[in-house]
């Protein structure tokens, strides 16, 4: 298969790269959100799993990242692609490359696309428990670990997802973020 370079993802590309690099090299190691602690093994945990959920968390970072990278520099109302369709595209060629996924879900908003809502019971589960405030919800199965974290919607999401001219929420607006590791 033969790259296409798109002048358009230049620079969003790069940034991604450069996290990705920067992190194999042991530049920085993954942070979680709001301070949580990342589980360490369980007893009984096959190191394939521990390898998977380190990889979930540093998938999480970069997505995370380049999705608030993107909202700063590039997005400008009614000029652009929205970022959240933006990672779309990053999601779909990480995970023609590497075979770790990531998908959106709405929490506590209107799903703004039919592929945003809940459908699974993994997706309903995690999108429960994200809106009462869990940093993390995960499902180790026999193929793949999935971890589904919040993401924080910026005001210009929060207009869209609630409505324009409406007052602002009072509590905290969130999308889900999921990403599936294969555990082989």
């Amino acid at each position: 298969m033969t790259a296409k370079f798109s002048p358009r993802w230049f620079i969003p590309g790069f940034v991604v790269a450069a996290v990705c690099w920067l992190g194999g090299m042991g530049f920085f190691q993954p942070v979680p959100s709001a301070g949580a602690a990342e589980p360490r093994a369980r007893s009984g945990e096959s190191p394939a799993v521990v390898a998977a959920r380190e990889r979930a968390a540093l998938t999480h970072i970069i997505y995370a990242t380049t999705m608030e990278m993107l909202h700063r520099h590039y997005f400008r109302r009614g000029q652009a692609v929205l970022p959240a369709r933006a990672m779309e595209d990053v999601f779909a060629d990480v995970a023609e490359q590497t075979k770790v996924e990531g998908n959106w879900i709405a929490v506590n908003t209107k799903a703004m696309s039919l592929h945003h809502e809940p459908k699974t019971d993994f997706e309903k589960r995690a999108a429960a428990a994200i809106a009462a405030g869990q940093e993390r919800f995960e499902i180790v199965d026999k193929d793949f670990l999935r971890i589904a974290r919040p993401i924080p919607l910026g005001e210009g999401c929060v207009n869209c997802h609630t409505g324009m001219f409406r007052s602002p929420p009072s509590s905290p607006r969130l999308a889900g973020l999921i990403v599936t590791v294969p555990l082989k």
